[in-house]
């Protein structure tokens, strides 16, 4: 018994100086010729140390291999997958005598990691060659099919360490390439067939992310597999979460996406372009969907956004390839433009606080130069939808708006509108490949209200009734000043029973009417009056055509007719010197029975003149041009003769 004693006894003093002394018989070098060459046979590639060496055993297996670099497949960007200035491996020797082998900690200092897929799709991370499962099977098939893992292949590490270095992934196939940089980083796989969890923080673009990030099943992934993950950032910019499958050997990304931050202005400024945004504008937001990535398609099938106070679902595609484009159909709900768009020119600041009377101020075109540089950043064909659209002061109901840009050419058309009582349709087209920009406009709007449209549109409120407007219009230029200089085409107006307000035409020619008879009282009344925004000329009807050139609209055609009055006329719109210039001629029945008059009499007719700036138009009788009429001689004698007796001549 005594001899059995001594024996263990000695055995285990054996064993113990084994231990102790066997990194001083086994030299490190030798170990790691052994891990090099066995990594090269499982994998294919070549793992080469170039540092020094470190092996010690108490109190557990510890192994540092400094200046490590892991071959990068053969068709590559750059010679390795893997660099990293040190490799500290610890392994229990509870896992080494059990025989179920098992790294408890794997610390990486300063890696250097390349994920990339080749010209031809493959993947830099199959790491072990593919089988065939068939004898039939062509060598194109042998080499793209699905890898397998070795039988029996397994790594456990308790906890893997990243302290410093990079991540990146370059996709030679679409010319993509991202880079981590500033990696800290804990990883956590009991088995590439359990789930591999990813925390800590990792730097992109200048910016410090936390990260979270699973994969299900990493045998499945090194064996190009379908496999699911998640993934978390985090930062004071923008919130990520992203919960998928990576499928058809990695070349498929999809899954439930959700990204959210504070602020488009401190995004779009990270990114290095400035919004120039109001301060209730471009802030929170947030995008939900159903999203897929492959073959540098990113595409939301189905998603919810909100921006501000905008509610905006549809679908969309972002190709990435070579030059940017999209694709998407959005319903807006209820859109407000006026936070996003920019502010109009500044009125000039009045020395004094203004009168109750203050008159107003003349129109001033802005001449600030436009960029339209931005048409030229992508290509987009969209369809946009809402359920209502404010700009500025025009407020649209129902309404569906196409977009088409290519090559910094944009088409612009309006399917359906529906506002101010009427529908219409119409087109803009915009060339801002070059300078001067090229702008087109061809719209049909049936059924509108004149006055709200106006109103709002561009401040013009002297048109009563409803009806049709149709426009062909063309301009060029880069600043609105020039746009309204070049402003050329056509368009074509018709309304019925309304009113022009600012005047009482049919007043003004009853009272000339009444002085051929020798009742001057009118002239005391004001038949010269200015414009006066609570008297109006009803119509029946309101006809007539522009053709502009050089931004000066000249008709020839306006036709008014209502129960006791016609007025034909002609003149110019200079909206460059916003000036108009009218001469309006104005017949008039004898009888207020009007159309239905039985007086045979054959009425009056008097010019007369509308002229002056847009925000202070006149509107007087043209006497000089009624001389030319059959009454110009008895005019004359009456005027003669009342003249004298009214200041006593």
């Amino acid at each position: 018994m005594k001899a059995i004693l001594k024996g263990v006894v000695g055995l285990l003093i054996f064993i113990v100086v084994l231990i102790v002394v066997a990194p001083m018989l086994i030299p490190t070098e030798t170990i790691v010729s052994q891990i090099t060459t066995q990594v090269e046979k499982t994998t294919g590639r070549k793992l080469t140390i170039a540092g020094d060496s470190e092996l010690s055993i108490l109190p557990e297996l510890n192994i540092k291999l400094n200046q490590v670099a892991f071959d990068n497949m053969p068709t590559g960007s750059a010679p390795h997958m893997l660099e990293m200035e040190q490799l500290a491996v610890h392994i229990p020797w509870g896992s080494l005598l059990s025989g179920d082998f098992k790294l408890e900690r794997f610390v990486i200092q300063n890696p250097k990691i390349l994920l990339e897929v080749d010209s031809t799709g493959k993947p830099n991370w199959q790491l072990f060659g593919a089988t065939s499962t068939s004898a039939s099977t062509s060598t194109n098939e042998t080499s793209s099919g699905p890898v397998t893992l070795p039988d029996g292949f397994d790594i456990a590490l308790g906890e893997v360490a990243i302290y410093g270095g990079s991540l990146t992934y370059v996709d030679n196939q679409g010319g993509t390439k991202e880079e981590l940089n500033d990696l800290s980083l804990s990883v956590a796989l009991p088995s590439l067939y359990q789930s591999l969890s990813v925390q800590g923080q990792v730097t992109f673009q200048g910016q410090r992310f936390d990260l979270e990030l699973s994969v299900d099943t990493p045998a499945k992934a090194i064996q190009s597999e379908d496999f699911k993950f998640t993934k978390k950032l985090r930062n004071e910019l923008v919130n990520i979460d992203f919960n998928g499958s990576v499928l058809k050997q990695g070349q498929l990304f999809e899954g439930a996406l959700s990204l959210s931050g504070s602020s488009v202005k401190s995004l779009a400024a990270w990114q290095k372009v400035d919004l120039n945004a109001k301060d209730n504008a471009f802030n929170q937001f947030e995008v939900t969907g159903d999203m897929s990535f492959a073959d540098n398609v990113f595409s939301l099938k189905q998603f919810t956004a909100a921006l501000d106070e905008l509610a905006i679902k549809g679908r969309a595609q972002v190709n990435l390839a070579q030059r940017l484009s999209v694709t998407a159909d959005v319903d807006l709900g209820m859109l407000d433009l006026n936070p996003y768009l920019p502010e109009l020119a500044a009125a000039p600041e009045q020395t004094s606080e203004p009168k109750e009377d203050t008159p107003a101020q003349p129109i001033v075109w802005d001449d600030t130069e436009i960029d339209l540089s931005a048409l030229n950043t992508l290509d987009a064909d969209i369809v946009v939808r809402s359920t209502g659209l404010k700009a500025r002061k025009v407020t649209l109901g129902k309404n569906q708006l196409s977009v088409k840009l290519n090559g910094g050419k944009a088409i612009v058309s309006l399917d359906s509108f529906n506002a101010y009582e009427g529908t219409g349709k119409g087109k803009i087209e915009i060339n801002g490949a070059k300078k001067p920009y090229l702008i087109k406009t061809n719209f049909a709007l049936n059924g509108i209200n004149a006055e709200p449209l106006l109103t709002d549109a561009i401040d013009f409120d002297k048109v009563l009734g409803k009806g049709s407007i149709n426009w062909q219009l063309t301009t060029q230029g880069v600043s609105q000043k020039q746009f309204v200089s070049q402003l050329g085409g056509q368009l074509a107006f018709e309304f019925k029973d309304g009113g022009v307000k600012g005047a009482n035409l049919a007043e003004m020619v009853r009272k000339g009417q009444e002085m051929l008879k020798g009742n001057f009282s009118g002239l005391s009344e004001g038949i010269n009056a200015d414009f006066d925004p609570q008297q109006k000329t009803d119509f029946s009807a309101l006809t007539g055509s522009f053709k502009f050139n050089k931004g000066v609209g000249t008709n020839t055609d306006l036709l008014l007719a209502s129960p006791l009055i016609r007025v034909t006329g002609s003149g110019d719109v200079d909206l460059p010197k916003t000036f108009v210039d009218y001469r309006l001629v104005t017949g008039i029945v004898d009888t207020i029975e009007g159309q239905s008059s039985r007086d045979k009499s054959t009425g009056f007719k008097v010019p007369v003149r509308i002229k002056g700036p847009f925000h202070k138009v006149e509107t007087n009788l043209d006497l000089s041009s009624a001389a030319k009429d059959k009454a110009k001689d008895t005019i004359k004698d009456k005027l003669k003769d009342k003249f004298k007796g009214l200041f006593g001549g």
